[in-house]
């Protein structure tokens, strides 16, 4: 499988930094940002924490929101001379896997394969999930089953794999 050294995967739990690990690599890069949100504020919390996200960032940074269809986001927004936060990618897959008529296999799919073909620089956000026991419900171990192959289909795609824990950085890969 090819690897990418311009994109670079960031996991953690929730709270962990890993969001804000991911700003301020994109800062660092000194490419404009375009930051891809993919959290649909479906009640009054996630709103207030979506506008809360909003208010912290730069003000010159682009936000594209698209809750399902990212292969086509980073075709139609990662160039060379730019840098994209996707954040998060465990918020896109409870977005595909609970919208009834979205083909998760698809959406993977064409995901990994635009990243394969991306020129820019691409920070992935992704919450891990794996490290407590197994979930009792059937959807939930559904959730956390595929959250763990996507993880492992990215980590194997990619030079560089960061561990954010109480945001302190571990560098698994790269």
């Amino acid at each position: 499988m090819e690897q990418k050294s311009n994109i670079e995967f960031i996991l953690g739990g929730a709270r962990s930094g890993k969001s804000a690990f991911a700003e301020q690599q994109a800062i660092a890069s000194n490419l404009p940002v375009i930051f891809v949100a993919t959290a649909v504020a479906q009640d009054d919390e996630m709103a207030q924490r979506i506008a809360k996200h909003q208010s912290e960032r730069p003000l010159q940074w682009s936000l594209v929101e698209e809750p399902y269809n990212l292969a086509q986001v980073i075709a139609d927004n990662s160039t060379f001379d730019n840098c994209l936060i996707i954040d998060c990618l465990t918020l896109w897959l409870s977005n595909c896997l609970f919208e009834s008529n979205i083909d998760w296999p698809s959406q993977k799919i064409d995901f990994l394969i635009a990243l394969t073909n991306a020129p820019g620089q691409i920070l992935l956000v992704s919450n891990e999930v794996g490290q407590g026991i197994v979930p009792m419900g059937e959807i939930t171990r559904k959730f956390v089953d595929e959250a763990g192959w996507l993880h492992q289909e990215i980590a194997a795609k990619v030079n560089r794999v960061s561990f954010i824990t109480a945001g302190l950085v571990q560098q698994l890969k790269g």
